[in-house]
C-alpha cells in the first residue's frame, strides 16, 4: 500500500467519529461546541460517585449547544425498571435524548433487579421514552469477568430482540490497542450474520503511561502488552501516544472489504476531549 493509501483509509474512517465525557468533566462540556461539530455525538459516561442529575446536566449542556448527548444506561446502577423508565424519562423530557449505550456494569452486586443490558433492551423501556437509536457494546478481546462465548450469545440476543423492536443498532467496542483484534471481531460478527454497522472504540491521544493506567482500570486486555512494548522502547514516556497506525490498519481493512461495516471511530478522551478532537480533524483533512 502506498502512503498516500493509509491516510486516504484513515480519513475515510474518521469521517465518522463520536467522543465520550464525564458528566464532572466541565472544561470538556464547555469546550465541546467549539470543537464539534453542529449534531456531533457526545457519551456521557456513568462514572461512579457521579449522580443521575449531573448526568442529565451534562445532557441538557450538550444539547442546549447543538450537540447530541449519548447517556450511559447502566443495568447494574439501577435497582428497578421503574426506576430506568424514570431515568430515561426525565432524559429525554430535560435533555431530549433519544439514543444510548445500553451497558450492564462492572460493579459485583447490582443496585437491585438489574444485572444486563439485556432486561432493559427487552422491556421496552427505550422505545417508550422516545429512544429510537441504541448502542450495544461488544469486545475485541476477552472480557476480564464474562466468558467469550456469553459475551457472543448475549451480544446475538440483543441484536435480534432489538431489531424485533424496531431500534436502530450501533456497536461499539472497547478500546485496545491493536488492529487484529477489532478486524477479527469484524468478521467474526458479520459471519454471524450480524449486518448492523460497528464503531471502532480507540483511546485518544494521550501519554504512554496513562493509557496503561486507564487500560489496567478499564480492564483492557492482550493487546496492552503490544502498548507496554512501545512503552519500553521509547525514550520519552511522557510522549503522545495516537491510534493513528491501528485506524489506518482498521480502515485498510475496511477498504478492501466494505461487508465489514466497520462504521466510524468512538474515541475515549479520558478528559482530553480537545486533544482527541483536535487529532482526529487533522487526520480527517489529511
Amino acid at each position: 500500500m502506498t502512503a498516500a493509501r493509509p491516510r486516504q483509509a484513515l480519513a475515510t474512517l474518521l469521517r465518522t467519529y463520536s467522543t465520550e465525557v464525564l458528566a464532572r468533566d466541565h472544561r470538556s462540556i464547555e469546550a465541546a461546541p467549539d470543537l464539534l461539530p453542529r449534531g456531533a455525538e457526545v457519551f456521557i459516561a456513568a462514572a461512579p460517585g457521579e449522580s443521575i442529575d449531573q448526568r442529565i446536566a451534562a445532557a441538557t449542556q450538550l444539547r442546549n449547544a447543538g450537540l447530541t448527548p449519548v447517556p450511559h444506561i447502566v443495568a447494574r446502577n439501577i435497582a428497578t425498571l421503574e426506576d430506568a423508565d424514570r431515568v430515561i424519562g426525565r432524559l429525554q423530557d430535560e435533555a431530549g435524548v433519544d439514543r444510548v449505550l445500553a451497558l450492564g456494569g462492572d460493579r459485583d452486586r447490582p443496585a437491585g433487579e438489574l444485572h444486563c443490558s439485556q432486561q432493559l433492551i427487552e422491556s421496552g423501556v427505550f422505545q417508550r421514552r422516545g429512544v429510537g437509536q441504541l448502542f450495544i457494546a461488544c469486545y475485541p478481546e476477552r472480557h476480564p469477568r464474562i466468558a467469550d462465548q456469553v459475551l457472543e450469545d448475549a451480544r446475538q440476543a440483543k441484536l435480534r430482540i432489538a431489531a424485533d423492536a424496531g431500534l436502530e443498532v450501533t456497536l461499539i467496542s472497547q478500546f485496545c490497542f491493536e488492529a487484529a483484534p477489532i478486524v477479527a471481531l469484524a468478521r467474526r460478527m458479520r459471519a454471524q450474520g450480524a449486518k448492523v454497522p460497528y464503531r471502532v472504540g480507540v483511546a485518544g491521544p494521550a501519554d504512554r503511561a496513562a493509557l496503561v493506567r486507564y487500560a489496567l482500570m478499564c480492564g483492557v486486555g492482550a493487546s496492552l502488552r503490544a502498548l507496554e512494548r512501545r512503552q519500553a522502547l521509547a525514550s520519552n514516556l511522557l510522549a503522545a501516544e495516537t491510534p493513528e497506525a491501528l485506524l489506518a490498519e482498521v480502515g485498510a481493512a475496511q477498504m478492501q472489504d466494505p461487508a465489514l461495516n466497520i462504521a466510524g471511530v468512538h474515541f475515549f478522551t479520558f478528559g482530553g476531549l480537545a486533544r482527541s478532537v483536535g487529532w482526529a480533524e487533522r487526520r480527517r483533512r489529511a
